[in-house]
């Protein structure tokens, strides 16, 4: 499991980069940023270092955010691979609230990150058909 950061912020010019300076002036290295948006505010969903620390920041400052756990699974830089995934969840009968694919620097793949329920029935499946869950 992944401890993931969602920061609710304003949509507005320089609203990213007040976040990720935020973080990364206290030396927090972020792996991933994805943001999701609406006419008045956004959603940035973020994998940290340290992502207790970042959160204790982004919230000094007044952000509204909360640690997700999240579960990432490493897939094969293949065409289709993340479709195989996506089958072998459903085969479980699990839901995925939402899904981005990053790049795991360790192991220099593409990393699917998910939000989901029953996360044990989900690293259990998959482990046993072979995915490694970081």
């Amino acid at each position: 499991m992944i401890n993931q950061i969602s920061v609710f912020t304003e949509n507005r010019k320089g609203a990213m980069k007040d976040i990720t300076e935020t973080v990364s002036s206290e030396g927090i290295d972020i792996y991933n940023v994805v943001t999701n948006d609406s006419a008045e505010y956004g959603i940035a969903r973020m994998l940290l270092t340290d992502p207790e620390k970042g959160l204790e920041l982004l919230q000094k400052k007044g952000y509204m955010c909360k640690i997700d756990k999240v579960i990432g699974v490493q897939i094969p830089d293949d065409v289709g691979s993340l479709t195989k995934l996506l089958k072998d969840i459903e085969s479980i009968n699990i839901n995925i609230e939402y899904l981005y694919v990053s790049y795991s620097r360790d192991s220099k793949t593409p990393l699917a990150v998910m939000k989901a329920s029953g996360y044990a029935e989900i690293e259990a499946s998959l482990v046993s058909k072979g995915y490694t869950i970081v």
